[in-house]
């Protein structure tokens, strides 16, 4: 627990302890009301972001492609949830991940410091934010201030049934950055531990669905007690993803509904047969959409939305 008396947890004992006292929470949202996407105009893969991002590919990608998937995305969210999408740009190839600069808790938008300068030129857009004032009547808070770096819902994961997060620590996120996370979202308590070097956002190797479900990678965390001491509050709801599994995105993706968890053909592809039947019995359709050449640019379903609360 920090000095100031936040809730933040870094050894997965003081972790358990903590949670065997504190019960999931009712009648809580468990999942968005809607969604932000920006268009993957410009498409490209930005180097700076390959510089700590282990996903992303080399080599050229087809723009034309990545826009047709992703109005395929947008299409197929359309049908469950009311789905805004904003211009991309050239100038800011990673745009398209827009949940790591953009998130939202009831009534505010929160803006994230992002370490690289490419997504630092995204968080300064005004048009998105001015849409969720106009529109949404939210007042604008920026976590960028001078020392901080955290990357909103890329580096946090949010169980919202229990209002809590679990952030993993890799160059995206840093002390300060912890602390502006924890505080902004209004977390009951916050989960910080060390991610693999491998690793650059938490949301690639772990997802809580609607509160109930519990995907993660076991390898991709420096000490092994973090993963079982997360896992120990989903009992029998836990998806042990494989290398592959966590390879080809499925950890990166996200509840829209309570009975819908979304994620991208490559990710429901790669799925066990096991796993596949383990969400089915959970009360989780899979919905899929192929972002095969968005995923080149290090990112996947989840990275596309921005959740609005």
């Amino acid at each position: 627990m920090t000095n100031d008396g936040a809730m933040i947890f870094d050894t997965a004992a003081a972790w358990q302890r903590w949670l065997a006292c504190h019960p999931p929470l009712v009648g809580g949202a468990l999942t968005a009301a809607s969604v932000v996407l920006v268009r993957p105009d410009g498409f490209s893969l930005a180097a700076e972001s390959a510089s700590d991002n282990r996903y992303m590919a080399s080599g050229a990608v087809d723009a034309e492609l990545a826009l047709r998937q992703h109005a395929a995305l947008v299409a197929a969210l359309a049908e469950v949830l009311p789905v805004k999408v904003f211009a991309g740009s050239i100038d800011t190839p990673d745009a398209v991940f827009p949940n790591n600069v953009f998130a939202s808790v009831p009534g505010r938008l929160l803006i994230g410091a992002m370490r690289h300068s490419v997504r630092r030129r995204e968080a300064g857009r005004a048009d998105l934010p001015d849409w969720f004032v106009r529109r949404l009547g939210c007042s604008i808070e920026r976590l960028d201030a001078p020392g901080v770096v955290a990357e909103l819902t890329g580096v946090l994961v949010i169980d919202h049934a229990r209002n809590i997060g679990y952030i993993g620590r890799s160059e995206r996120v840093n002390g300060a950055g912890v602390l502006a996370l924890h505080r902004a979202f209004g977390l009951a308590a916050s989960f910080v531990f060390e991610l693999a070097a491998t690793e650059y956002h938490s949301n690639v190797v772990l997802s809580v669905l609607a509160g109930r479900v519990l995907l993660i990678h076991a390898g991709s965390f420096v000490d092994p007690a973090v993963p079982l001491a997360i896992a120990a509050a989903y009992g029998a709801q836990v998806l042990w993803m494989s290398d592959a599994e966590k390879a080809a995105f499925c950890g990166n993706c996200l509840a829209l509904a309570e009975d819908q968890v979304w994620m991208s053909a490559g990710a429901a592809a790669a799925l066990t047969t096991a796993h596949r039947r383990q969400l089915e019995s959970a009360g989780f359709a899979i919905r899929a959409v192929d972002l095969s050449e968005i995923e080149k640019a290090g990112g996947s379903l989840r990275c596309c939305v921005a959740e609005v609360w």
